[in-house]
C-alpha cells in the first residue's frame, strides 16, 4: 500500500518531468469512483492547455500546481501509482488519467480503484487534505508540543501513529518500524509515554521517512536492520536473525508486527 515515501517519490517524478511544461493533451477514463466530486472528462478538460508551475504534497496526497486553478489532486489509495508511457504505446493497464507535457506521457493508474482524483482550488485549505495532521517529512512539531498532543490520547500508540489527523502519511509498516526502532510496545497508551520516549518517537519517525524518501521508496535499499524486511516474511520467518521472536497481532483494528525482546 502506498504510504508517504511512495507519494513523495511520485511527486518528485512529476515535478522533474512536468514543471514548466505545457500540457498538450489529456484523457481520462469514465470512473465515478476514482474521480471524486468531478468526472474524468472535466479533469482532462481542466488540464489541457495549462502549464505545470509546481507540485505539492501532504501525507499521502499530492497535486499539480497549474498556471490557473483548479488544480488536480491525487490520493494513491491502496494501489495507485504513476508511470511514464512510451510515446507510441497504448495507455497502461488500469489507467485512469493520462497527460502529455513537454513530449512526455504520464499516467495515473489504479488497479483496485481506492485512489482518488479531485479538482481543488486550494488543496491545503480544503478537505480531506485540510483535515490532515503533521507531515512527518517536513512538518513535525517540537517534541514538547507533540508530547502535549499525545498526552491527550488514551489509545495505543500504534493506533495513534496511524491517525491521519495527527500523523499525515504514516501507514502500517512505518508505524511498526518506528515503534521497533524506538523500543516501544505498540500496546502502550500514547498518553503514558515519557518525554524521552516522545522525543525518540519523533526523531525515529522523521529518520525512517527521510531514509525511505532518500532511496525513492525502493524497499530493497532500506537498511537490513529494519523490521520491514521480516515483518511479513513470505518464507515464514517468525524471528529476527538474532532469534528474537516477531509477534503479529491486531491492535487498534490493524495488524501489528513487533518484537517483545526489544520493545518494552
Amino acid at each position: 500500500m502506498p504510504e508517504l515515501p511512495e507519494a513523495e517519490s511520485a511527486r518528485r517524478m512529476l515535478h522533474r518531468l512536468l514543471r514548466g511544461k505545457r500540457i498538450t493533451s489529456a484523457a481520462a477514463q469514465d470512473d465515478a469512483i476514482v474521480f471524486a466530486g468531478t468526472t474524468g472528462q472535466r479533469v482532462a478538460a481542466v488540464l489541457r492547455g495549462r502549464t505545470v508551475v509546481g507540485t505539492g504534497r501532504k501525507g499521502k496526497h499530492l497535486w499539480l500546481e497549474l498556471d490557473r486553478r483548479p488544480w488536480p489532486a491525487f490520493h494513491m489509495g491502496m494501489s495507485g501509482w504513476f508511470e511514464t508511457v512510451p510515446k507510441d504505446d497504448d495507455p497502461p493497464r488500469f489507467w485512469k488519467l493520462e497527460l502529455t507535457a513537454g513530449g512526455r506521457r504520464v499516467a495515473f493508474c489504479d488497479i483496485r480503484r481506492f485512489g482518488r482524483v479531485r479538482l481543488m482550488q486550494d488543496p491545503l485549505a480544503e478537505p480531506p487534505i485540510s483535515q490532515l495532521g503533521f507531515d512527518p517529512l517536513v512538518g513535525l512539531p517540537p517534541a514538547a508540543e507533540l508530547g502535549r498532543l499525545l498526552a491527550k490520547r488514551g489509545a495505543p500508540i500504534k493506533a495513534v501513529l496511524l491517525d491521519q489527523s495527527l500523523f499525515a502519511g504514516v501507514g502500517n509498516w512505518i508505524a511498526d518500524e518506528v515503534l521497533f526502532q524506538a523500543g516501544i510496545r505498540p500496546h502502550r497508551l500514547a498518553r503514558d509515554l515519557s518525554k524521552a520516549e516522545v522525543a525518540k518517537v519523533r526523531r525515529v519517525l522523521h529518520a525512517i521517512v527521510a531514509r525511505a524518501v532518500k532511496v525513492d521508496a525502493d524497499s530493497s535499499q532500506f537498511p537490513k536492520s529494519w523490521l520491514f524486511h521480516r515483518r511479513w516474511d513470505h518464507r515464514g520467518e517468525q524471528s529476527l536473525p538474532d532469534g528474537s521472536a516477531i509477534v503479529r497481532e491486531t491492535i487498534g483494528g490493524r495488524t501489528a508486527a513487533w518484537v517483545p525482546k526489544r520493545q518494552k
